[in-house]
């Protein structure tokens, strides 16, 4: 059985209801996991990577890890990088 997955649209920081860019940004990120373009345990690019790949500025890019973090969908090790957390990880007791 083979599974389609669709693909998450390119990133437009217009695009949908009034909301803070870096809501947008860890949207779009979110969406990429739930798509499976970003497994559990895949390392995502350092924040100056993610700020020129979405085009925002640096604390732009920072507040979206954060608020990935506090949505329980990706892990900050410090001097290891930030890994898209397990669903188990994100479900903890």
């Amino acid at each position: 059985m083979v599974i389609i997955m669709p693909a998450v649209p390119p990133f437009d920081s217009n695009a949908g209801e009034p909301a803070y860019v870096y809501v947008r940004v860890a949207d779009h990120i979110a969406a990429r996991i739930a798509a499976g373009e970003l497994p559990a345990g895949a390392r995502l690019p350092g924040e100056r990577d993610l700020a020129a790949e979405y085009e925002v500025a640096l604390g732009t890019a920072r507040r979206a890890v954060t608020e990935l973090r506090e949505r329980g969908l990706v892990i900050t090790l410090p001097a290891k990088g930030t890994f898209v957390a397990s669903s188990r990880a994100g479900n903890r007791d």
